[in-house]
């Protein structure tokens, strides 16, 4: 099973996006796909048509058992969407009072982790939708990953919150004495305006060596299918933002090429 974390500590950047659009791809391909939300404004699980505030199955219920994941809870928790292959463990807003929480109880920092590895005969693909803050959860995220997306809109103000999830992600290595392989995502990209191009030129003068060569343009048919609780592979595949994901996927995986299953469409 392979876990990506999709981080910036900077809202508005593409995270959500890149997650549900990333893993539509892989589940048209045929992968088990799990994506995770944790995040308390619950945007993942809003995309899905499910409400944050009133969910009652939720990750905030593996946090409930002192650091300990009880073997039988994760599998309870999964939700499956409508579309084939693609499943989710949804948010509630209840995740905001965890820091209070955790300051009480050791081991709250390899919840997510635990829980990975009671799921981990289930799916092939993990994709975590991290909170713009550095906390428990985006510890938890940071823990149970094996790689993480950065997206970053190529404007000035997110490039200054990629430079904070940069530090936040040296210091997570430095506690766990290991590698994280990251990646760079520009997104949001407008090439008619100067601010835009200047930016990504910014980012790849600065991240070379961790940064996708390319860049998602910005696309109203994101929010289109948003609004219509539709992986954007599945709402229009011909789209420009499908098929710069559809790019990104493939360098991701290796320049592997990318079998899509049309079965996937409910």
């Amino acid at each position: 099973m392979k876990v990506w974390a999709i981080a910036n500590q900077k809202g508005g950047v593409g995270k959500t996006t890149s997650v549900v659009g990333l893993g539509g791809l892989l589940a048209s391909q045929g992968q088990r796909v799990l994506l995770v939300d944790m995040d308390p404004h619950g945007s993942l699980t809003s995309y899905f048509k499910y409400n944050p505030d009133e969910i009652e199955k939720s990750v905030f219920q593996l946090f409930q058992h002192k650091g300990e994941v009880p073997l039988d809870l994760p599998r309870h928790l999964v939700i499956d969407t409508p579309y084939n292959n693609l499943s989710f463990l949804a948010a509630s807003t209840s995740l905001a009072i965890l820091e209070r929480q955790a300051q009480n109880q050791g081991g709250m920092g390899l919840v997510l982790t635990k829980t990975l590895n009671c799921l981990k005969q289930d799916f092939d693909y993990v994709l975590i939708d991290t909170p713009p803050i550095l906390g428990v959860l985006l510890i938890n995220a940071m823990a149970a990953c094996q790689q993480v997306l950065l997206p970053v809109q190529t404007e000035h103000l997110a490039i200054k919150g990629l430079e904070r999830m940069m530090r936040t992600l040296k210091m997570v290595m430095n506690s766990q004495k290991r590698e994280l392989p990251y990646t760079v995502i520009p997104t949001m990209f407008d090439r008619r305006t100067s601010a835009s191009v200047d930016s990504l030129r910014i980012l790849r003068n600065t991240y070379e060596g961790h940064i996708w060569p390319s860049a998602i343009s910005v696309d109203t048919r994101f929010r289109d299918a948003s609004k219509a609780g539709v992986p954007p592979n599945l709402y229009e595949p011909g789209s420009r933002g499908v098929k710069a994901y559809m790019s990104l996927l493939k360098y991701l995986l290796g320049q592997e090429p990318i079998r899509m299953d049309s079965s996937a469409v409910p």
